[in-house]
């Protein structure tokens, strides 16, 4: 029985694919690049100026600068369904058994099941990011009131006139950080802890999820400058004994062991915006704004040390590693093309003619 169970695990392994999925950020598209080849585009994606893609099993969904939520058929490449889910939207969260919609413009949390029924209205009063899960627990920043929300999913079950179950879910409030910290502007989340950056304070926020103990982790910034993109936290920032957080506007990179004790700042070229892990954890991709935005930089992640550089002309706005191939997509919206960067001897591998694009996101299958 283990050895068919080993020989299936390694058969899917070897079968696995990816299909990348790229934000044409001023098109209103979804373009499908596969075997280093634009191969579709999905269109009437209304504005996808600030979009994010997800996936969860074999559904994908797309949240959009303008508040419409979508679900597409990553597989077929075909949009399905889409719902407004406000006026502006900033991120989204995905369950088994929900979706919740961060929201600027109507300060809401919304809550739709996975084919887009609405189930809940969270009112915050604030603009809303970081948005993320942990058990039954969702969380998320109010950006407007420096606070952080803890929710618990509450699941009912109530039976027709047939005796047919339906189960419902809900979320109520259960705990709020409040004075956080100074205007939070993302999060991630590593196993138990919510750890969220903030544009005016010097320090990230770190909450326990099983204790709800909450700590301010210290940033050495030594200047601040305007800031003219955000930075992005993720999962790509995360190793079992590291995190990597972009300063907000300095020119670092900060690392702290898995207790949060500081290790290091890495110097860096400019002000990152994402700092993208490879799946081996062996290096990471930093992208900058500004005057830097055409340079991407690699990181050893054993010595802590800038080993290479990339100038590639016009405004890089993403990098994603391969989870399949030794390749590195970057997304250079200034000159409407998707590079794949060869991570063996980091030499530029292909070249696909994108109209501006932004985010890029993979699907495997």
């Amino acid at each position: 029985m283990r050895i068919t169970l080993l020989i299936f695990l390694l058969l899917s392994a070897l079968l696995a694919r990816e299909k990348v999925f790229v934000v044409e950020r001023e098109n209103s598209a979804l373009a499908v690049i596969e075997n280093h080849k634009l191969k579709n585009e999905i269109p009437n994606m209304h504005n996808f100026n600030h979009a994010v893609v997800k996936f969860i099993e074999n559904d994908g969904y797309a949240i959009t600068r303008d508040g419409y939520l979508i679900k597409f058929d990553p597989l077929k490449e075909k949009k399905l369904k889409e719902v407004k889910a406000s006026q502006s939207a900033i991120g989204f969260t995905l369950a088994k058994d929900f979706v919740a919609v961060a929201n600027y413009a109507n300060k809401t949390v919304e809550i739709f099941d996975r084919d887009l029924h609405k189930l809940q209205t969270i009112k915050t009063g604030s603009r809303n990011v970081g948005i993320k899960t942990y058990k039954d627990y969702l969380i998320f920043a109010a950006m407007d009131s420096d606070a952080i929300w803890v929710m618990k999913k509450i699941s009912t079950t109530t039976f027709d006139r047939f005796g047919v179950p339906h189960k419902k879910i809900f979320f109520k409030k259960v705990k709020v950080i409040e004075n956080a910290g100074e205007v939070p502007f993302d999060a991630m989340i590593n196993k138990n802890l919510y750890v969220v950056g903030f544009f005016n304070s010097p320090f990230v926020g770190v909450l326990n999820l099983d204790t709800f103990e909450y700590k301010q982790v210290p940033l050495q910034l030594e200047k601040r400058t305007i800031v003219l993109k955000v930075p992005h936290f993720g999962f790509w920032s995360i190793m079992k004994d590291k995190f990597f957080i972009p300063a907000v506007g300095d020119n670092k990179v900060f690392v702290f062991d898995k207790d949060f004790h500081f290790i290091k700042a890495i110097e860096v070229e400019g002000n990152p915006v994402f700092t993208s892990l490879s799946p081996d954890r062996k290096f990471l991709a930093v992208t900058f704004s500004g005057k830097k935005f055409p340079i991407v930089q690699i990181v050893d992640t054993k010595s802590l040390q800038v080993i290479k550089r990339f100038d590639f002309g016009g405004m890089v706005l993403h990098v994603r590693w391969s989870a399949e191939e030794p390749l590195l997509y970057v997304s250079n919206n200034g000159k409407s093309e998707v590079i794949g960067m060869d991570t063996r001897n980091w030499q530029k591998l292909f070249s696909v003619a994108v109209p501006k694009p932004s985010g890029i996101f993979i699907f495997k299958y």
